[in-house]
């Protein structure tokens, strides 16, 4: 009897520590209350402001920061685009006496939890390691390598624990760091000593260029912190009510039983945009002839607003192009996509003069990667073309060569002549 109940007790505990199925959600896509609450109570009125505002502002500042990356302002700008509910909601439902543990991604969330933005981009800037005073702010400096950020935290936390101080870390990751060994050491240290920890973790679907379901084959990143004994969380990640619910309910179990402590929570959102990323000395344009609910034409990509450009060329330019993928590989038709790859010269010379053109291949060699994969995945073909003719671009673009220029192109379709659609 004695065995049963413990097994008994054993499934509770561990079905206690399980996420729910589907995201939790408090206030869904048109505004409406969430499918799936679950346990999250909707935040009051002024809160629900409060983070309206947050995002507002955060929006503008990526969007000015993004400018000013083009420009060469700023050595880089990672952007927080497309996170900010994630980011703003998890910032504002901490506490004054809390800590965040940010990466090099969540510029946004150093902004909500006060870092002043001059001081938020000081590192981005190049001119110091980290532009504000942790302690004044209690924002650890942002993070560049994947998931080292997770480790602090847990230090941090268990050495409140020990001062018998109510204090709470929250470590901002990415779906590509819970691959890490890092994060499986926090973890592992923060489930076993109780540190009052929240892990959030963002998951948009890719780690730069390697879908989740090449990282893990569990249902959901939420699903991992059974093994550790963590109670997790799955939420709508476009819903900042929900992840404000989260995290601040997580924040104040985890310092529930006082120096004993409750013991870290692993939030797992889910944000099915992906952002716009940092590789701004990069142009895309697509040339197309079928694509269903895409009508044929020249478009440029803007990867700040994730839309297509339509471009307006002349139909002899146009086939051109085309002709000259067609040729390029040997086949019998032209493809259904043709995407050009562009480099922005005058900027990427300034900023890395000598090399430039070697970290141009780099970057070039990477994107044709990632969209060999991304053929692959969908179920289309795709070939990878080396040359291309630097004067019609010239011509269909009107950006002379020293500005902007091609430097490789990538062709996408069924690779023979129909009338079906990519």
């Amino acid at each position: 009897m004695k065995t049963q109940y413990a097994r008994r007790s054993q499934a509770t505990a561990a079905d206690s520590l399980l996420p729910s199925a589907t995201p939790l959600q408090l206030i869904d896509a048109d505004g409406h209350p969430g499918d799936n609450p679950g346990s999250l109570s909707l935040p009051g009125p002024d809160v629900l402001v409060e983070l309206h505002r947050r995002m507002v502002l955060g929006r503008r500042f990526d969007s000015q920061s993004t400018a000013l990356a083009k420009q060469g302002r700023l050595a880089v700008y990672p952007s927080s685009r497309g996170q900010d509910a994630c980011q703003v909601g998890a910032a504002v439902a901490l506490r004054r006496q809390d800590w965040l543990f940010p990466t090099y991604r969540d510029s946004m969330a150093v902004l909500t939890r006060g870092v002043p933005a001059e001081e938020t981009l000081t590192l981005l800037r190049g001119d110091w390691h980290c532009g504000y005073d942790p302690y004044q702010y209690r924002v650890a400096p942002q993070c560049t390598p994947l998931a080292t950020n997770t480790l602090h935290a847990v230090g941090l936390a268990y050495a409140a624990t020990l001062k018998n101080e109510d204090q709470v870390a929250l470590a901002l990751l990415g779906d590509g760091a819970t691959s890490e060994g890092d994060t499986h050491e926090a973890l592992n240290f923060a489930a076993v000593w109780k540190a009052p920890v929240v892990f959030l973790v963002q998951n948009n679907g890719y780690a730069i260029s390697v879908p989740l379901a090449k990282q893990t084959a569990a249902p959901t990143l939420a699903a991992k912190g059974i093994g550790y004994g963590i109670r997790s969380l799955l939420i709508d990640g476009n819903d900042a009510a929900a992840v404000y619910a989260a995290v601040r309910a997580s924040v104040e179990r985890a310092n529930a039983s006082g120096a004993a402590g409750g013991g870290p929570t692993l939030t797992h959102t889910i944000r099915p945009y992906p952002s716009g990323g940092a590789s701004y000395e990069l142009e895309l344009y697509l040339a197309v002839d079928k694509c269903e609910g895409l009508p044929r034409g020249f478009y440029h990509y803007d990867a700040g607003g994730h839309t297509l450009v339509r471009i307006e060329v002349r139909e002899p330019e146009f086939e051109a192009l085309l002709k000259g993928a067609e040729f390029a590989m040997g086949a019998s038709a032209v493809p259904q996509i043709l995407i050009t790859i562009a480099a922005r010269f005058s900027r990427v010379s300034w900023k890395y003069s000598s090399i430039a053109y070697a970290l141009i291949l780099k970057d070039v060699g990477v994107l044709l990667q990632t969209l060999y994969m991304m053929a692959t995945d969908i179920g289309l073909g795709g070939c990878a073309i080396g040359t291309t003719n630097i004067d019609l671009f010239a011509k269909m673009t009107g950006l002379e060569f020293h500005v902007e220029g091609p430097v490789g192109q990538f062709a996408l379709g069924r690779g023979v002549k129909s009338e079906s659609s990519c």
